[in-house]
């Protein structure tokens, strides 16, 4: 039960601290932090919570994670379930916290016909600079299995793992970098889910991209790095 309770509000942090940053933070004129700050505050929740509770449960805070982890040899079949469970519900739990804090201004209103409503994700016209379903599933599967790789090896027995939560961190900065114009950046179905119940509309949906991608290319990487880089003990 301590590894479930660590991913959930492992994933709880991750969508309260990122997702809360793009609504709350990212537009305000002036002072905004803007879409790179946004891709900071992903990464310095990962980074935070990978300390905080990484050694209690792993760190995974992501459905995909999980899934990578398992096909790499590093994580049990029988606690994928219970783990994904554990996160999806951290993540609504976040996502719950920031629609009551977001509605207790005056005229709040989520449109779910525009692009990142609630820091949802979506492609097509729901894609932030208006990419494609293709374009957004490459994205979101290519950037999740070199999220993988790099949590793999960053925690691999022959790394140096103190730095294993900055190297997370750093590359779930760096996704975000790259991503958020395009899908608004996913790599985690929980995430994902968490925001598209709350936005509604079209995004409901268009959350089956954001399972499938982030999973399978969770999937490639976890097999990438078991069979072409892992390195044996003699």
């Amino acid at each position: 039960m301590k590894k479930l309770f660590a991913e959930f509000f492992g994933t709880y942090w991750l969508v309260f601290g990122g997702c809360g940053s793009a609504l709350f933070a990212a537009g305000i004129p002036d002072l905004g932090i803007g879409f790179a700050g946004v891709a900071l505050a992903f990464g310095l929740t990962v980074l935070t919570m990978a300390y905080a509770v990484g050694h209690i449960s792993g760190g995974h805070f992501n459905p995909a994670v999980s899934f990578g982890l398992w096909a790499g040899g590093r994580f049990t079949s029988k606690d994928l379930v219970p783990y994904i469970l554990a996160q999806v519900m951290g993540g609504l739990a976040a996502a719950a916290t920031l629609y009551f804090i977001a509605s207790e201004k005056n005229g709040f209103s989520i449109d779910p016909t525009k692009a990142g409503a609630f820091a949802a994700n979506g492609y097509g016209t729901l894609s932030p600079d208006g990419y494609s379903t293709a374009a957004a599933f490459v994205t979101e599967f290519v950037l999740t299995l070199f999220f993988v790789v790099i949590i793999m090896g960053a925690t691999d027995v022959f790394a140096n793992g103190k730095f294993a939560g900055v190297a997370i961190g750093l590359a779930l900065t760096l996704i975000h970098l790259v991503s958020i114009p395009i899908t608004n950046t996913s790599v985690n179905p929980a995430r994902s889910t968490s925001q598209a119940i709350f936005a509604g509309g079209e995004y409901i949906p268009q959350l089956w991209l954001f399972w499938v991608a982030p999973v399978l290319g969770g999937i490639v990487g976890g097999f990438i790095y078991k069979i072409l880089l892992e390195s044996k003990p003699k």
